[in-house]
């Protein structure tokens, strides 16, 4: 399971008839190996190696078990269905004592409902009959410590909901007929991962909170037919504020019952599943809400029971509790919530939030990480950074096709490299630098000094050793305070201008661009592409959820695809585009590994060609010239047009004829590495993709 250090022996010399044998020394690791700028922080690489490789060890006893056999925690804490009545079990090692009260007793406590300490051990432990409690009843543990008590909900609760009239949570208990998966097997495309960030509550048009039904019946369609092969849900784990995005967890093992019943979420994953999509969840593992009643803040007199004593207690802008990875306890209880929601309800993995803020001891909290020696100056926090390890090692013992992401803003280094090659093992991260590059861009920059070259660096930015997930915009760029990408290019003349034949040239400029900027983006990716639900066709305003401030108001927590159905607006010229955009992504067989190879740029110009595979992509940022027979050296042959920003049907000019074939111009000094000028009319403000025709 653990991969051993290895040796290398340099190779004999013969030098005057005499053997001279160099002394044996280590090899590099293989971060190191892949980044000669890391071999002075080699030390500190393996050290956090071997402490992974010593922490699965010593939760696996030495390999006599797996990871998966130590996280297996949900199957026996909670409340679960026996053969011969229910057993409840709950760690809270400061407790002197656990009732259950609930619908089945009135919510009064008494000796048939109380818990008692398993001997040497933390945990308690209570077993009932089967008539004691029924599906469907509430309930809730009286909690008593020395010098206190309280009402908690178990921290191991599968089931949790709010009352509508009193908006007091409680656990439920839950023993429906179990559900019976249709697709029983599913395996990701990941070649590339196409990822439609999507939030239930919000999803649906109405000014309400949305269902896993409604989401499967309205919205998952639309994802189907735009052609992505990936959803990431947010805000599936259960949080008391609905407008804390889901990012304020209290019970980290129920699945929000705001938007419906479990077997309503397995349904949606599995109609998922059947059309051929993944299902990832957004996991929050980097804090807890601080509420006690609700959440893990004070479960049994002692706040530090998952969380870290003193100055690393709260999290010091999120309002939020921090939990103490060096504890196995803890470790145990965020393992088994992995392994949980991948056998449970069948996700296909996880996008881990708030990464950077578990792998420092600031949070990240002003840091600017300019040069190396920022990841490994010791204020890291290595017990987080073994727990992430340990978590994708799992996730990967659990389901060897799931898939990994992590959120993290710091660039820390090797964190989705391969565990053997000293790396944290997540299978992509977040490539957060392009989101605000573009934000920078559109804010700061006059669209004449655009640069090409500034640009292809920034969408190809990133360790050559990880895969990343490209974006232009998140749902981070779409929370109030914020600005999505086309409203910063169009602002308020979306409400007055968007209508076909109203347009102006404010309009048109954002049209163009919002188009531009997402075939740049996912043109370079080398693992995937991401985009949040509403943004592909330009959804004109941001996400302010019910609050105090706004009258409780759904108006803005909700995606308006009467927008994008309406033929009379513009809105679904950028949808149409969007689709057509991952179709040519998709034809070109194994795009991540085809290299992305720069043909051109001419910063003076605004023009940047480069190709992948048989794929030119070719575009003008020049908000005013337009060229004429612009020529490019490329793989001698014939081009077709395959997309083209600026066709009428995708709100353009249609200034350029796709139908005409294009070939390649001979050139005598070119003509040994056959390749030859493709010469093209590429209007302002437009991209055009071409495919070689095959011979």
């Amino acid at each position: 399971m653990v991969a051993k250090k290895s040796t290398t022996t340099k190779a004999v010399v013969t030098k005057n008839k005499r053997n001279v044998t160099a002394s044996a020394v280590p090899q590099h690791i293989g971060l190191v190996k892949n980044d000669p700028y890391l071999e002075p922080y080699e030390n500190a690489i393996r050290g956090r190696h071997d402490h992974a490789v010593w922490k699965i060890g010593q939760l696996t006893n030495n390999g006599k078990r797996t990871l998966s056999d130590f996280a297996s925690g949900a199957d026996y804490f909670g409340l679960h269905k026996m053969k011969r009545g229910w057993v409840f079990r709950e760690w809270a090692p400061n407790a002197t004592d656990i009732y259950l009260v609930g619908d089945f007793n009135d919510w009064k406590e008494s000796d048939k409902y109380r818990a008692k300490r398993i001997e040497g051990t933390g945990n308690w432990e209570l077993k009932l009959p089967e008539k004691a409690m029924k599906h469907g009843d509430l309930y809730k543990m009286h909690v008593y410590w020395n010098g206190g008590h309280g009402e908690r909900i178990p921290a191991w609760a599968q089931r949790v909901v709010q009352d509508d009239n009193t908006k007091i949570f409680s656990a439920q208990v839950w023993n429906p007929e179990p559900y019976e998966w249709k697709k029983k097997t599913f395996r990701p495309k990941k070649d590339p991962l196409l990822i439609y960030e999507c939030h239930i509550g919000m999803a649906q048009d109405a000014e309400k909170v949305g269902t896993y039904t409604e989401f499967k019946e309205n919205v998952l369609p639309r994802i189907i037919k735009d052609g992505y092969n990936c959803i990431q849900i947010m805000a599936i784990q259960e949080h008391p504020y609905y407008g804390s995005f889901g990012y304020h967890v209290s019970s980290f093992f129920a699945a929000s019952s705001r938007f419906g019943t479990p077997e309503e979420l397995k349904s949606l994953i599995d109609t998922a599943h059947q059309h051929g999509i993944a299902v990832i969840m957004d996991i929050v593992h980097s804090h807890a809400v601080k509420n006690e009643v609700e959440g893990l803040g004070n479960l049994a007199g002692d706040p530090n029971q998952y969380f870290y004593p003193g100055d690393r207690h709260e999290h010091p802008a999120w309002d939020s509790l921090c939990f103490d990875y060096g504890k196995d306890d803890v470790i145990h209880f965020l393992l088994s919530n992995c392994k949980y929601w991948l056998q449970e309800y069948h996700f296909d993995g996880f996008r881990f939030d708030g990464v950077t803020s578990m792998l420092y001891y600031s949070h990240g909290l002003g840091e600017a990480f300019t040069n190396y020696g920022d990841y490994f100056n010791g204020h890291e926090d290595d017990n987080a950074i073994c727990y992430l390890t340990l978590a994708n090692k799992l996730i990967h013992e659990v389901n060897k096709n799931a898939i990994t992401i992590a959120e993290e803003v710091s660039g820390m280094p090797g964190l989705a490299a391969k565990f053997e090659d000293g790396g944290i093992g997540f299978d992509y991260r977040m490539a957060m630098n392009i989101p605000d590059y573009w934000i920078k861009t559109i804010k700061e920059k006059r669209d004449e000094d655009w640069k090409p070259s500034s640009i292809l660096w920034e969408v190809k930015n990133r360790r050559p050793d990880e895969k990343t997930i490209s974006y232009c915009e998140s749902h981070d760029q779409a929370l109030v305070g914020d600005k999505t990408i086309i409203f910063r290019l169009i602002d308020a003349d979306m409400y007055w201008h968007f209508k076909k034949g109203d347009e102006n040239e404010m309009v048109h400029r954002g049209i163009a661009l919002h188009k531009m900027i997402r075939l740049v983006t996912i043109g370079a990716i080398n693992g995937g592409y991401l985009n949040f639900m509403g943004n592909e066709f330009g959804h004109p305003e941001w996400i302010d959820f019910p609050r105090e401030g706004n009258g409780w108001s759904y108006k803005y927590a909700r995606r308006q695809w009467n927008l994008v159905d309406n033929h009379d607006l513009c809105y679904h010229w950028l949808g149409d585009f969007d689709r057509e955009m991952l179709e040519v992504v998709k034809s070109e067989k194994k795009f991540n590994e085809t290299p992305v190879q720069e043909i051109w740029h001419n910063d003076g110009d605004q023009v940047l060609a480069f190709s992948r595979g048989d794929l030119i992509f070719v575009f003008n940022f020049s908000p005013t010239r337009s060229f004429t027979d612009y020529g490019f050296l490329v793989p001698q042959g014939c081009y077709n047009v395959v997309l083209n920003t600026d066709a009428k049907k995708f709100g353009g000019n249609g200034f350029a004829d796709d139908s005409v074939e294009h070939f390649t111009t001979g050139d005598p000094l070119y003509d040994e590495q056959h390749k030859g000028w493709l010469k093209l009319y590429i209007p302002a403000r437009s991209a055009v993709v071409l495919r070689k025709k095959k011979q």
